[in-house]
């Protein structure tokens, strides 16, 4: 037990805890952002839009073309699809406010995709804009 508190001790003196918010700032000055004013024609341009959220988020409404890989599942989903593994691909990602989504771009770049681009403010943002966004269909057994 000693040599574990000893171990954690040292764990702790040498990696300072850090915050989420840390991790995202650290991502953000590491990938690129599109600004919201630019993100519709951006992703037009797009092969891929990703949508990081988790599944009530994204059942709850998405952006058009969104294809919904939670963050959690991303570098699993990304590596056992080949259709995504080139990675010239030119992929967009978004999340509720970009937090996640520039931790997934960052995660996207350490695999090695080299057109990466986070949607500044997310999906909560899009929506205050007043654009377009899609729900999907529920299947009714009524």
């Amino acid at each position: 037990m000693m040599v574990l508190q000893q171990f954690n001790n040292s764990l702790h003196l040498t990696y300072p805890m850090k915050t989420a918010h840390d991790l995202v700032n650290a991502a953000k000055a590491r990938i690129q952002e599109i600004p919201l004013n630019l993100s519709e024609e951006y992703i037009r341009s797009v092969d891929l839009l990703i949508d990081v959220r988790e599944a009530d988020e994204y059942n709850a409404g998405h952006l058009p073309g969104a294809v919904f890989i939670p963050r959690g599942m991303l570098e699993f989903k990304l590596s056992a699809t080949p259709e995504l593994t080139p990675r010239d691909l030119n992929i967009a990602v978004y999340c509720k406010t970009g937090g996640r989504s520039a931790l997934a771009a960052l995660t996207l770049q350490d695999m090695g995709y080299l057109n990466v681009k986070s949607i500044s403010g997310g999906f909560d943002a899009w929506v205050n804009a007043g654009r377009e966004t899609i729900k999907p269909k529920t299947t009714s057994f009524d």
